[in-house]
């Protein structure tokens, strides 16, 4: 035998079909076995990512969508907190109107009230003013009646008294 230069023979070129037959057979069963499951894995991945943007990006416009109905409620809620509050201002002023109106008529009452016990007070010393002027006139009307004087001993002695207990006295 010759040597050949690359040693091509059919033994060799018989192996090296063989080998790639079998090289071919073992990718498809690697391919359906193995690749096949990975190709699958990779695209539920691919799926499960655009899945997950598609959710973002649909929890971002419901954020948006919320966060505009939160901004209104709050502006409303402001707004019906100053409506509170201007009607607890006029209630407010309404029972401070009450109030003064009622310690006016309070006021009033206990001014009519201190008048009349004015005039009473005024009335009984009055009363106890004339009731004296009969005990001096009785006293009088003793002195008169002991003495037994004329006329005109009688009328110095009512001058007299009317000078002591005053005339003003005597006319109210």
């Amino acid at each position: 035998m010759e040597p050949r230069l690359f040693d091509l023979d059919f033994q060799l070129l018989h192996d090296a079909v063989l080998m790639m037959i079998a090289i071919f057979v073992l990718l498809l069963v690697a391919s359906n076995k193995l690749f096949n499951p990975v190709r699958k894995m990779l695209k539920d991945r691919s799926d499960r990512i655009a899945k997950n943007i598609e959710d973002a990006e649909k929890d971002k416009e419901d954020a948006k969508a919320l966060k505009l109905e939160y901004e209104d409620r709050l502006k409303s809620i402001d707004k019906e907190a100053e409506q509170i509050l201007s009607e607890a201002r006029a209630k407010a002023l309404k029972n401070e109107e009450s109030i003064l109106a009622k310690a006016r008529e309070d006021a009033q009452a206990i001014i009519e009230r201190a008048n009349k016990e004015a005039e009473l007070e005024k009335q009984r010393v009055a009363d106890e003013v004339k009731t004296e002027m009969v005990n001096l006139a009785s006293v009088l009307a003793g002195k008169v009646v002991k003495a037994n004087v004329d006329t005109s001993v009688q009328d110095s002695l009512i001058d007299e008294t009317l000078k002591e207990i005053g005339e003003s006295t005597w006319l109210s």
